[in-house]
């Protein structure tokens, strides 16, 4: 029996009027995830619960069975696990974001997402040598307008975002649904001494980073390329510590590219296959969208084929972005071509056993992550009448409710 778990990130969406009323995942034709919907079970997921709109590094915890609430302590230490780092307990870890600012408000939040990881390791450099803290410091980019930001020494995690579109509530990020184009300030979620000093020293790093980043030769470049220069650093999701780990996922699989997903997998005990995306440097990054998308689908097929493990996560990031753009075409064109090129290879393979799911829903609309419920479909051995997989039909689906903490378990996953 081979095991696949597919988590379409951001996948869920709500009604669309230009759609006929139907979701994205609703309108797209996918004959392959219909066919798995009218032969396995189908029900809904809170990846966290009814009233979180999560990010997507406390969901996937979740839906790989883990418990953010209690056994989390941020995103940024996964993400510098992830990208190879090491970190000590009390080192601070932030995941940031270039971004586009004028007069400290918020222009794009991803720099049009257009930046190439070229270009950010050349501002990179510019930030770790002209960047003066009282404490040191590595500013890592990642892929794309993703990065890392590293404080060593003994510092609280409890401190607020900079980056406005995402709030903390105790050690989870929640996503805004209307946030403020406005910078905020980092500031101490609690009394202590250490918080005050943490966010003091972050409020500082961002205010050198953007100097440097408004005087540098790239951002001058951009700009005569017409490309939104990356003059802004958004510090987000702070951590001083992995999560700890009892039960690894030894024997699994995972099919990722992104630091994220990387750490996570890295850290429950799973082997990771990670590839390059392509990336954009125009004013439209779809065509690379689809080209990552594509090359996704290829790894994750060739990792199957080669029947090394007998349990795969595989992740597609692409799903997600459509949503935040507020692009509800190119979300029906991916979740299709996924369909199209990825589940029907799937539903050619013998003694299958496949769940198919979201980390959280990324509603055209809002262009943010919602409290929505995403879609379950579980093609193993139990059957329902559901005929199509989809936002509304599947919360009449057998399986009903679940929590992502729950969802592996109470399938028989693990």
């Amino acid at each position: 029996m081979v095991k696949v778990f597919v988590i379409l990130d951001g996948v869920g969406d709500r009604p669309i009027s230009k759609l006929k009323g139907k979701t994205p995942l609703e309108k797209a034709i996918t004959r392959n995830l219909d066919w798995f919907a009218k032969r396995g079970e189908n029900g809904y997921c809170y990846t966290i619960n009814e009233k979180i709109a999560p990010e997507s590094d406390e969901a996937i915890w979740a839906l790989i069975g883990h418990n953010p609430t209690k056994e989390y302590s941020g995103r940024g230490p996964l993400e510098c696990f992830g990208r190879g780092i090491k970190i000590n307990d009390g080192d601070l870890c932030l995941r940031v974001n270039f971004a586009t600012a004028h007069n400290w408000k918020i222009v794009d939040r991803r720099v049009g997402r257009s930046l190439t990881s070229r270009e950010a390791w050349q501002l990179g450099r510019e930030v770790n040598a002209k960047v003066k803290l009282n404490a040191p410091f590595l500013f890592v980019p990642t892929i794309g307008h993703r990065g890392i930001l590293i404080i060593r020494g003994d510092f609280s995690g409890m401190i607020s975002n900079v980056d406005p579109a995402y709030t903390r509530k105790g050690n989870l990020t929640h996503a805004v649904v209307h946030p403020s184009f406005n910078v905020t300030r980092c500031r101490p979620l609690d009394r202590s001494k250490k918080a005050k000093f943490t966010a003091e020293l972050v409020n500082d790093f961002v205010e050198q980073a953007r100097n440097v980043l408004e005087n540098s030769k790239i951002n001058t470049k951009r700009k005569r390329k017409k490309l939104l220069p990356a003059n802004l650093i958004l510090p987000r999701d702070p951590g001083v510590g992995l999560p700890k780990v009892k039960d690894k996922m030894k024997g699994w699989c995972a099919v990722v590219a992104m630091p994220l997903e990387i750490g996570i997998a890295k850290l429950n005990g799973m082997k990771v296959h990670s590839f390059d995306v392509p990336e954009s440097n125009k004013t439209d990054p779809y065509p690379q969208m689809y080209q990552s998308l594509a090359k996704t689908i290829r790894e994750s097929k060739k990792v199957i084929k080669e029947g090394k493990f007998q349990n795969y996560w595989i992740h597609f990031k692409e799903t997600d972005l459509p949503g935040h753009d507020g692009r509800f075409y190119d979300k029906v064109k991916m979740i299709e071509m996924i369909d199209y090129k990825f589940f029907s290879f799937l539903r050619k393979m013998k003694n299958l056993d496949l769940i198919v799911t979201a980390d959280h829903s990324t509603p055209c609309a809002m262009k943010a992550h919602s409290t929505d419920p995403v879609p379950v479909l579980h093609y193993h051995t139990n059957k329902d009448e559901v005929q199509k997989f989809g936002e509304s039909y599947c919360k009449k689906g057998s399986i009903g409710k679940l929590y992502g903490k729950d969802l592996l378990k109470k399938l028989e996953f693990v």
